[in-house]
């Protein structure tokens, strides 16, 4: 039976611990063996079963065809790239490049816009983004302003943002959910508006909404996307992406980060000076893909399509709620579960990374960011295991 096969037996009803206990949990049988309780689903996501049957697959193209592997390996590349396309609600297939990093994908537009971008961004993006944004700044190839966008009670605040953009700016960086709060930041369509407005690009770092809850780029109008399968896409490492707009596609940005499948008609070998490029987002392709990345990151993609971000997005925060309740219960608070948070709850605590480590000790995974523990249950993390979260908690907590 394939895996969408399987998973068309959960049916399309609301989702339940028992229902997925059923069909879902035999799923990730390998890795659910493991000892301990695994909150970290925020940072590494936890792969399926099929995920090594599909590596496989693709390794056996290698070994079995060799150079004729390249027909089925560029199939599978198009069917990556389709299938990243719904989860982020893009309407062509070939608006998605491949990555492996989203920090590829930023560089990738930074290096394509003419002269010495002004880029604004703010000071709760991932250090990933924080560093090349620094660097590119540090080197004279960006003119960079970062600033808070975080308000005295936590929420966000767009406010500066916006006052700069319409002060001077080419590029808008903002994330989707911020990484360390897990706050969604909110009217991405809105703040589109107003770069566009003042002549400035859009890029939204989307690596904590793909998964978690619905997302359309199209809706949002950013003209640039970055994210990737690492996290709530069960994908693992190598498997990011870049999307760019039809609109993006079409006003001459001038791609630099490319390789021969950039090309028009690659396997032409034909050598124009200056070159010739592919259609739409193929001319942002590079040299020779990591093609079992895409095997790699297949079963997890089938996975959230077929069960539905929405419902995934409904039980999580039941999950999540859950969880909250039971550490308020044990007098720890927590902040999440709710529309205006990602996929994780958050305990601000300046100990956090103690309490990490101190958790780690006991069996059970989280991380720390700054000062706060960040837990992330899923659609894997049964009742129990959450009461014994906060249980565990409250009897660490004094001593951290």
């Amino acid at each position: 039976m394939s895996l969408v096969d399987a998973l068309a037996t959960i049916g399309s009803g609301a989702l339940t611990e028992d229902l997925l206990r059923l069909h879902v949990f035999p799923l990730f049988s390998n890795t659910l063996a493991a000892p301990g309780i695994y909150l970290a689903n925020h940072s590494l996501g936890r792969p399926l079963n099929q995920t090594e049957e599909d590596l496989r697959k693709g390794f056996q193209l290698w070994q079995t065809k060799l150079g004729d592997a390249w027909d089925p390996w560029l199939e599978e590349e198009h069917a990556h790239r389709t299938r990243l396309a719904q989860l982020i609600g893009a309407t062509r297939p070939d608006c998605i490049v491949p990555k492996a990093s989203a920090g590829q994908g930023l560089r990738t537009v930074l290096n394509a816009l003419p002269g010495t971008p002004r880029v604004v961004s703010t000071t709760g993006e991932f250090d990933s983004i924080d560093v090349i944004l620094k660097q590119y700044a540090a080197v004279g190839r960006i003119n960079l302003q970062l600033v808070s966008c975080e308000a005295p009670d936590g929420a966000i605040d767009l406010s500066q943002l916006i006052q700069k953009v319409h002060d001077g700016a080419d590029l808008v960086v903002i994330s989707q959910v911020m990484f360390m709060t897990g706050r969604v930041v909110p009217n991405l369509d809105l703040l589109a508006d107003q770069c566009h407005a003042a002549g400035a690009r859009l890029l939204v770092d989307a690596y904590h909404a793909v998964g978690v809850f619905p997302v359309s780029v199209t809706d949002m109008k950013a003209d640039f996307m970055i994210g990737g399968s690492y996290k709530y896409l069960r994908g693992g490492p190598g498997a990011a992406f870049l999307y760019l707009s039809p609109d993006a596609l079409s006003s001459g940005l001038r791609p630099v980060d490319i390789g021969w499948f950039a090309k028009d008609k690659p396997f032409l070998y034909d050598r124009p000076d200056p070159p010739r490029f592919a259609y739409g987002g193929d001319a942002f392709l590079e040299s020779t893909p990591s093609i079992l990345t895409y095997y790699q990151a297949r079963a997890g993609q089938q996975l959230v399509l077929q069960m539905g971000v929405a419902r995934i997005r409904t039980y999580c925060l039941d999950r999540l709620s859950k969880l909250k309740r039971y550490l308020a219960d044990a007098g720890i608070a927590a902040e999440g579960a709710d529309d205006q948070h990602g996929g994780f709850l958050t305990i601000e605590n300046p100990a956090a990374v103690a309490l990490a480590e101190a958790l780690k000790r006991t069996g059970i995974t989280t991380d720390a960011r700054g000062n706060r523990l960040r837990l992330s249950p899923d659609y894997l993390t049964p009742d129990n295991a959450l009461r014994k979260v906060a249980a565990t908690l409250a009897s660490i907590g004094a001593a951290v």
